[in-house]
This record gives C-alpha cells, structure tokens and sequence, in this order.
C-alpha cells in the first residue's frame, strides 16, 4: 500500500502561522521517515485556522527542508487563478525540485462567496474548469515554434497533474484526459465508490497515464489505546461542527465533554464516516481493508492531532505499521 499526508497547516489557538509553518516541516521530515510517498498542501482563503493560502510557496518551503518525500498541492483551486500563473509557479518548482512536486486541481474556491469575489474565482460556464484544466496541460507540453504564449519555467516541466474531487464530474474529467483521479472521502465520502467505479470504467490512457491511479484521502489517527485516539480526533470533530455553524476558529485542543446536538452527530457520522482511530495495529488494518475495497492505489491520511508530538507520534505510527 502506498501511503501519503495531506497536511493541513493548521493554525492552533493561541498560536502564530509561523508555528503552523514549523509544524507542517517537522510533519514532512516525520512523514518522509516514515516512508510517506508524498505529502500535500490545500489552498484555502480567509480561514484564521489554515496557513496555506499561498500554497506554492508553503510546498517550496517544505520542499527545501526535506530531501525525498514528494511535495505538492492537494489541491490548487484553478478557478481562482490564471492557468498560465499555476504553469510558471510549478514549472519554477520542478526546476528546483526535479522529480519531487506534484500538482492537484480542484474547481471549488476553497473559501466562502465573498472572499471567491475577491479573489476573482470565475463561476461562468460549466464548461469553464475543464477548459482551464486543457489550457494549464497545454502549457506543460513542450513548446512549440512560433508559440505565441510560453509558460517560462513550465514548458517541458516533468509533472504529474492530478485531479481532485467528490463527485462524479471531477471522476469523469479525470478519466476523459487520463489524469489521476484523488476523493476527498476524508471530509466528502458520500460518492466514493460511485465515483471510483466512474473513473475506472471510463479512463482513457493518456500521455501522462497509461492506467487508472487513484488516491483516496481519509482521516487516521494513532495513539496507545483506541480511546486516547478517540479523544485525540475531538479537535477534527470540533472543527467541522464549528464550520457548519458558520464559525472559522483556530485548531482548538481535545476535549472529554463534546457536546453535539442530533443535527451535529448527524453531519459528523457522514462526513468523517472513513476515519479509522484506534493503535497501530488497528488502524493498519482498518486502512488495509479499506484499501482493498476500494482498490485504491494509494490511501493519504489526514490526522488532526492538537498536540504536535502526539500528532508526529501518530504518523510515526501509522508510517511504520503501513510499511
């Protein structure tokens, strides 16, 4: 199995985003130990607990204090930027970092409606995301003589495009331009295996990809006992109840007395329904399971641990067990 980090640079309360920045190079050097294949960064905007918003510029950082572990973005929100843009900023990152960086498209904005207006995200068409996509692949191609726009760096760069979504759009683009194809089931699994199945039986072999490869991110979180994991995973649950009800906090610590109405049981049981907590041993297996079901090539863990050892503990853990 083939196992990956999606590391949110979360903001703790009570802390800085140069903290949150201090973490996610100690979390990438901890998961290249390990034997993580990659790890990623998210764009998201306007949000106190999250310290990505430039996300080239955290996955360069990352990049420079790590060695082997891939680096990438899981992902670039496109709508959000000129694809030209996104072509020179990861055609600049192959070249520092050849071999190592990976780019993950998305089509949401990653943010609410107002903060998507200031940042000028484009809602026309349907058709405008996978057009985008088209346009930001041609500009990785080599250049051609007599082109009249060049992406420099980027023409020629060596780099693996994926495609990131929930929903059967996102599976059927992926499949169409034969592209990887990576779920989000770690906070939108109601469309998995629906949309698992699309892509497979879809997929056109590509230039970039001769087979269906598919990662799918879920939630995992080691500790000594399933009930310390279980306690530990408060912080994530705090988190999205807190974004249901229209708050953007920072990180908050794990707490004994959740206390959630039916309505918030409700929403957690689904979205975090593939979270997999307990000790080592358990969590491989439950991660182990999960991938044969799903016949996923590759599983990325998300693990939302407030207190920083406990949370390099756990992908220590997790690595380890998994290799």
């Amino acid at each position: 199995m083939r196992l990956s980090l999606l590391d949110l640079c979360a903001v703790l309360d009570g802390g800085t985003i140069a903290d949150a920045l201090r973490r996610t190079v100690e979390s990438a050097k901890t998961a290249e130990r390990a034997g993580y294949e990659r790890i990623w960064l998210a764009e998201h905007h306007s949000m106190p607990g999250v310290a990505s918003a430039a996300t080239s510029l955290v996955i360069q950082h990352v990049a420079a204090n790590t060695s082997r572990i891939r680096v990438g973005a899981g992902g670039i929100m496109l709508p959000n930027h000129a694809p030209l843009v996104i072509a020179e900023q990861f055609g600049t990152l192959c070249a520092l970092f050849p071999g190592r960086i990976d780019l993950g498209l998305g089509r949401a904005p990653g943010t609410d409606g107002p903060t998507a207006k200031a940042l000028g995200h484009r809602r026309a068409a349907p058709d405008a995301y996978p057009q985008d996509v088209a346009e930001l692949l041609r500009y990785f191609e080599p250049a051609r003589r007599n082109q009249a726009v060049i992406a420099v760096p980027g023409a020629g760069a060596d780099l693996p495009v994926w495609i990131l979504g929930s929903s059967p759009f996102s599976a059927q683009l992926a499949a169409t331009l034969g592209l990887p194809y990576a779920f989000a089931a770690h906070f939108a699994p109601a469309a998995l295996m629906q949309c698992l199945a699309l892509y497979h039986q879809a997929f056109r072999p590509s230039t970039r990809l001769d087979q269906p490869h598919t990662l799918v991110a879920v939630n995992a979180i080691a500790a000594e006992t399933e009930s310390e994991a279980r306690y530990l995973s408060t912080t994530q649950q705090r988190m999205f109840v807190d974004l249901r009800h229209g708050r953007r906090p920072m990180a908050q610590p794990p707490t004994h007395d959740l206390k959630l109405s039916p309505a918030d049981k409700q929403l957690l049981a689904g979205t975090l329904s593939h979270t997999f907590l307990g000790d080592a041993r358990q969590v491989q297996e439950g991660l182990a399971a999960f991938q044969k079901q799903t016949r996923a090539t590759e599983l990325m863990v998300s693990s939302s641990v407030y207190d920083h050892d406990l949370r390099q503990r756990s992908l220590t853990w997790i690595g380890e067990a998994i290799a």
